[in-house]
């Protein structure tokens, strides 16, 4: 057992308007399995990348381990698995990766085919495995549930909490309740880590919410009373000085000299409240506020809004699924569910007309108009301002979304390529809310969303109830929004 040592540390990008952190300071155990959680574009990975030795910065970290980073880069994905996990992790044994990989639910030949033919959830288990036999460090793990379905985030999961000695960033509230005994949470003025699960952790987070919210509203009306008090002063004194300059015969020696101990007293009066009013608003320090969004969904004329009947997504000749059937009624929000690879992907660009392969039958209502979150945000580039011209939506009514979804002003004006990959995916969402549809097709929309932004957009589903057909491995949000589900199998 050691200790990873964070004082005083402050960091921002060269480029940057603003510091990422300022004087933070905690520690942490090397034993602990760590969950790290904060708001989209707080600097997650910037921490990690601290850790790593990548950037410069001010203050101190000190540890005694060696830190591995997760996802791993391949650089040649043609290579055997196994060749691949002999680099990862150099002194290991091949019947200790045998043993990993059984906990992880993967076949034995997964190591002796090549890297590429492994699915992406393939790929993240034989990875972790692998980096977890390197003994001694300790391990940052990265969003590793954006490419694990509901199944293997479980298997997952129970793997983690055999081990110890990591960090792991993840939106996954489930997933993190199963694996972790400490959060790191990233707040809006400093770093805190407390014991448990991120259950725990978000009981206290509400408590300390609650009791912010009502000191709020004291200290509002104090500050509000310390105000006036410094207008009154400031005001008494100036009408002392005013009154040197009267009509008829005065003392102005004598006015002037009672007037500068007054105009003394008052500065020193309102030095004191402005100070009080400072430390009182710097109590406010971890409120997070999370503004309702809205949605304007548009009711179609009859009750059945598209029929899939024995429909198979075809790629390169083959079928990617049995065949699937269901229809999709007003107000139903159907969540597609089934391994990585099953077709859901694929059905939902069969029905947006990204893809066009296919057998069965999908009949799409007269006038049915729909509204498209994808998987990929690569395609994000230039300003948020062109984003919104070029999309067709209101800028001002987007930009008051992305307000709401924890942007700040700042944001609006850097590059879309330069936002965290949470911030990119909060685009495409604010997006669809801009546009007014029959029908929300979403793919696997929260992949990098904070666990804030998710809990305000199942309020937002809960409370306007959208037409919806969407692939989500979040099972909290699956259990709280959808109201049907439909099963791909993998032929």
């Amino acid at each position: 057992m050691s200790m990873i040592r964070v004082e005083n540390l402050t960091f921002a990008y060269p480029s940057s308007y603003d510091n990422i952190f300022e004087n933070v300071s905690f520690q942490i155990d090397t034993d602990w399995r760590l969950g790290f959680i904060g708001r989209n574009g707080r600097g997650k990975t910037t921490f990690l990348n601290l850790l790593l030795g990548k950037y410069e910065y001010q203050g101190k970290i000190q540890a005694s381990v060696q830190f591995d980073y997760f996802p791993y880069p391949v650089s040649n994905k043609d290579r055997l698995t196994t060749d691949i996990l002999s680099e990862v992790c150099p002194l290991a044994e091949e019947w200790e990766l045998l043993r990993e990989l059984s906990y992880l639910e993967v076949r034995e030949d997964a190591l002796w085919r090549p890297f590429f033919t492994l699915s992406n959830g393939e790929q993240t288990k034989v990875l972790l495995a692998a980096l977890f036999l390197n003994s001694g460090h300790f391990l940052l793990i990265d969003e590793p549930t954006n490419h694990l379905d509901m199944k293997a985030r479980e298997t997952v999961s129970a793997y983690l909490k055999r081990k110890k000695g990591f960090i792991l960033v993840s939106h996954d509230r489930c997933f993190l309740d199963g694996c972790v005994d400490h959060i790191l949470s990233i707040n809006r003025s400093d770093i805190e880590v407390q014991r448990g699960n991120f259950s725990t952790w978000f009981t206290n987070f509400q408590r300390q919410q609650g009791f912010e919210l009502a000191q709020n509203k004291k200290l509002k009306k104090s500050i509000a009373t310390m105000q006036k008090s410094a207008q009154r002063t400031s005001a008494w004194s100036d009408r002392m000085e005013a009154s040197k300059y009267g009509n008829g015969p005065v003392d102005r020696g004598y006015i002037g000299h009672k007037s500068a101990k007054m105009m003394k007293r008052s500065k020193s009066v309102q030095i004191r409240q402005q100070r009080a009013i400072e430390e009182k608003s710097h109590l406010l320090k971890n409120l997070e506020t999370a503004e309702d969004l809205k949605i304007a969904p548009l009711l179609y004329h009859a009750d059945t809004l598209v029929t899939f009947s024995d429909v198979v997504p075809v790629f390169d000749g083959k079928d990617v699924c049995r065949p699937i059937s269901f229809s999709v009624k007003q107000g139903e929000r159907i969540a597609l569910d089934g391994k990585n690879g099953s077709g859901k992907t694929s059905l939902l660009k069969l029905l947006t007309g990204q893809q066009t392969d296919h057998r069965g039958t999908i009949t799409i209502g007269s006038g049915v108009i729909l509204s498209y979150v994808p998987q990929d945000t690569s395609m994000l580039n230039g300003s948020l301002s062109e984003f919104a011209k070029t999309s067709q939506i209101d800028e001002s009514l987007f930009k008051a979304i992305l307000r709401k979804m924890d942007f700040s002003r700042i944001q609006f004006e850097k590059k879309m390529e330069d936002f965290s990959a949470g911030q990119k995916k909060k685009v495409l969402i604010a997006r669809s809310l801009c546009e007014q549809a029959h029908l929300y097709v979403w793919d696997e929309p929260l992949n990098y969303i904070d666990i804030y932004s998710r809990m305000q957009i199942e309020k937002l589903i809960e409370e306007f109830s959208p037409t919806m057909i969407f692939v989500e491995h979040d099972l909290a949000f699956r259990k709280n929004i959808a109201t049907r589900t439909v099963y791909f199998s993998i032929t």
